[in-house]
């Protein structure tokens, strides 16, 4: 082999993504509440962007792209799809069709000029005409006027540190007790417990052992009760001393909590020398103690779930659905005050600056229409595959994969993922995001069919909710009782799901069914 250097042809492929393709991707995967940052930022910095306020209509706005979906049955063992799409490559119609009756077909046209404006109020919907659901009254109301405002609520709460420390300045009159309880105080995590070694805590402060716990002993007496608590069993020891039911018969429950976890509750009667009966009101009363007592002064505000697509009946059987306008930012591009700046425009730079921002703003304005087409398509097709959900509930949820969509929508499995992170559906049965509805599918015994994760699971908790005190289902049970509805699944499968459930198995649970827990 010869070590000369020679000049090579070589003919290759490479996806090169270009910062329009990569401000796409970017934008398919963010969420309502992360799109509406990006686009704050984009209108401060980019002078070609303004926010339309909505007060005009862009022309031809009212002609958003819309597909239509039609059935008749959800139980239609057979659909035959018609897609139709414009040269822009968007979808103008999709029909679902039963095999024994064809509807007809609704069309709408792609005619807008996204060019210059993004308009969130256009009636960018799809109609879905399959199964009705009865008993539910809307999705997206808006709210009355007597609803309490939550950021009104956060603002006048008080925090646990300050109920604490109104209660140390009443109850500690020694200022050397009020640094101790200060240090303790903030020690204090998120359940309200102290986790800290006392000797440690007293090293630190240079003083005795016994004042650092005399202290604590006083902080224990606090409000919310539980406060100030080493461990668990003390924690719960607390509330019900405050309750003043912490006998010795409670007191050796608490000290053998982990018999509890194990529903031992034969060595249970005899530690606390109590009959069954008064063992299973003892462990009620522990129920109904709170674990983490600073949860109660939690002034985390809570951020509801905005869907980004609504689905809702309509008249006559079928689904509508349509996206959140709520969730779609409104900005155009402003191409008279474009004009005016390449007029003025004389340097080099200044030019470039002006076509660099009117671009960036066209494709953005461009970036977010493909976006909604895509969340609206993704959306409708998951509604089309698991109609037997939304119609009769859980039990008829359906395996569903990304690649089930993909294949179906003509796009890419990442494009799938991206389109269902982070984004939820309004639905008559309530929201969802949108990967709730992708299963994995365990086999049928002799259909060759699948039945979804999801309903197996909850064919299994119906099962172990019914049980009684005379019939407590094994997980043996429940496997043959599941395959004689046709469902082919293993012992272990049974478990995992059960325990994933958080079910016990059926041996702790015939023990709480005995103490009639």
């Amino acid at each position: 082999m010869a070590l000369t250097p020679r000049l090579d042809l070589r003919q290759q492929q490479s996806l090169v993504m270009t910062p329009q393709l990569q401000q796409a991707i970017k934008l398919l995967q963010m969420s309502n509440l992360e799109l509406a940052e990006y686009v704050e930022a984009e209108l401060e910095q980019n002078p070609m962007l303004e926010r339309d306020e909505g007060d005009a209509p862009a022309e031809g706005a009212e002609a958003a792209a819309e597909a239509v979906i039609e059935g008749t049955e959800p139980t239609a063992p057979e659909v035959a799809r018609d897609d139709t799409f414009d040269e822009t490559g968007e979808p103008d119609a999709i029909e679902l069709a039963d095999a024994r009756e064809m509807p007809g077909k609704g069309d709408s046209g792609l005619d807008t000029d996204y060019e210059n404006v993004w308009d969130r109020d256009g009636p960018t919907e799809a109609h879905v005409d399959g199964a009705s659901l009865t008993n539910w009254s809307g999705v997206g109301a808006g709210g009355g006027a007597g609803e309490p405002d939550p950021e009104r609520t956060v603002a006048n709460s008080v925090s646990l540190r300050d109920h604490l420390l109104g209660q140390i300045n009443v109850d500690l009159d020694d200022p050397v007790d009020r640094v101790i309880a200060l240090h303790l105080l903030d020690m204090l995590d998120d359940a309200g417990y102290i986790g800290a070694d006392l000797g440690t805590v007293a090293q630190l402060l240079n003083c005795k052992v016994e004042r650092v716990q005399a202290t604590l002993t006083k902080l224990q007496g606090c409000d919310p009760p539980g406060i100030f608590a080493r461990n668990l069993a003390e924690c719960l020891s607390l509330q019900l001393r405050d309750r003043n039911r912490l006998d010795p018969a409670m007191k050796a429950l608490l000290a053998n909590l982990d018999l509890l976890a194990k529903r031992e509750f034969s060595q249970l009667l005899k530690l606390c020398g109590v009959d069954s009966e008064d063992l299973a009101q003892m462990i009620t009363e522990i129920k109904a103690l709170n674990p983490k007592p600073a949860t109660a002064f939690d002034t985390t505000a809570v951020q509801p779930v905005t869907p980004d697509v609504i689905m809702r009946p309509k008249n006559g059987g079928g689904w509508i659905i349509e996206l959140n306008s709520d969730t779609l930012p409104r900005v155009l591009v402003n191409n008279r005050y474009y004009a005016t700046l390449s007029k003025q425009a004389r340097s080099g730079p200044e030019k470039e600056y002006i076509v660099e921002r009117f671009n960036t703003a066209s494709w953005l304005v461009k970036s977010l229409h493909q976006r909604a087409q895509t969340i609206l398509r993704v959306s409708t097709e998951i509604v089309e595959q698991q109609d037997g959900f939304f119609a009769f509930g859980v039990e008829h949820l359906k395996p569903l994969t990304l690649r089930d969509v993909a294949t179906a929508q003509s796009v890419h499995e990442s494009t799938v993922s991206r389109v269902t992170n982070s984004k939820f559906i309004a639905t008559p049965r309530g929201v969802y995001e949108l990967k709730y509805f992708f299963n994995a599918g365990v086999s049928r015994s002799e259909t060759g069919g699948q039945h979804s994760a999801e309903a197996i699971r909850f064919r299994i908790r119906s099962l172990i909710d019914g049980e009684t005190v005379e019939n407590v289902l094994s997980d043996d049970q429940i496997v043959d009782i599941l395959k004689g509805g046709g469902v082919a699944i293993a012992r272990r499968t049974v478990a995992k799901y059960r325990e994933a459930m958080r079910i016990p198995s059926s041996v702790q649970r015939r023990r709480e069914k005995s103490l009639h827990l």
